[in-house]
């Protein structure tokens, strides 16, 4: 994370050095459209577990345990994708992803100062894993997968030169594809849904370079944080006998879910913008 906003702070300054020393001699009023592209990473979220729900109460405070009364996932939990059914071997970590979109603004001027609104769309490959592992041995992963994002942001900055240095921030959606692997062959597992929307909010800023009175080359750096919707599996019966730890909490089954419901992700992007 040092190094990704050492990046952006030097790259910034790269760009922003030659117009800073100018004085103003353009105006950012009107419409624009650009291109965008750039790379992403996710933020791993310390504490990520996976929680259960053993009587059918629905609430997911319940330890599945062995006829024998132990916790039946005393190995552990990570914040990955498990390499196998065994804790000892470990996770890889969250997958991280090049981006590319479109954004289109409008921004108004006001002496040295810009005020505008800005939407964009990217599409990407971002993944967020939270892995358990059972005594049997197994492990048990929940992936979140986001190809698609959007926001719709405010944006304020001020003028030097023919640059504009700003902050932004607004509302942030994205589409997120669920997916749930084991290496458990004895249960049967059903996920509640493999699809969904996730809202949240996108902060951030950037700087934009006029290169003519219509095209502008900018580097801008965002975090967003959005919620998801609870992904829950159940697990069934299957192949397992009736001592499997799955069936013994008194519903007949018992219920996964992850506890974390947010994914975060950093993201630098360099866009070129066409004004009319």
């Amino acid at each position: 994370m040092k190094a990704f906003l050492t990046a952006l702070t030097v790259g910034t300054a790269v760009i922003a050095a030659p117009a800073m020393a100018q004085s103003t001699t353009t105006t950012w009023d009107g419409p624009y459209v650009g291109i965008q592209g750039g790379y992403a990473i996710t933020e791993a979220d310390s504490g990520e577990t996976l929680v259960f729900d053993g009587n059918g109460d629905e609430n997911f405070t319940d330890t599945v345990r062995t006829a024998a009364g132990a916790n039946a996932f005393s190995p552990g939990f990570c914040d990955g994708n498990a390499n196998s059914g065994v804790a000892a071997n470990g996770c890889e970590d969250d997958q991280d992803s090049w981006l590319a979109g479109v954004r289109a603004g409008y921004d108004r001027q006001v002496g040295p100062v810009v005020l505008g609104v800005v939407a964009d769309y990217t599409q990407s490959k971002l993944r967020n894993y939270v892995s358990g592992f059972s005594t049997t041995p197994a492990s048990y992963t929940f992936t979140r997968t986001v190809r698609n994002q959007a926001s719709l942001r405010a944006r304020a900055g001020v003028t030097s030169g023919d640059g504009l240095l700003y902050a932004t921030g607004g509302l942030a959606w994205a589409r997120v594809q669920n997916r749930f692997t084991t290496t458990n062959t004895a249960n049967s597992f059903t996920p509640n849904n493999d699809e969904e929307g996730a809202w949240g909010y996108v902060l951030g800023g950037g700087y934009e370079h006029k290169l003519t009175d219509n095209v502008s080359l900018g580097l801008e750096y965002q975090w967003r944080n959005l919620k998801a919707d609870d992904f829950q599996v159940a697990v069934g019966r299957g192949s397992a006998p009736a001592t499997n730890p799955f069936l013994i909490g008194g519903a007949g089954g018992t219920d996964i879910e992850r506890l974390n419901g947010r994914f975060k992700t950093h993201g630098l992007t360099a866009n070129v913008n066409f004004r009319f």
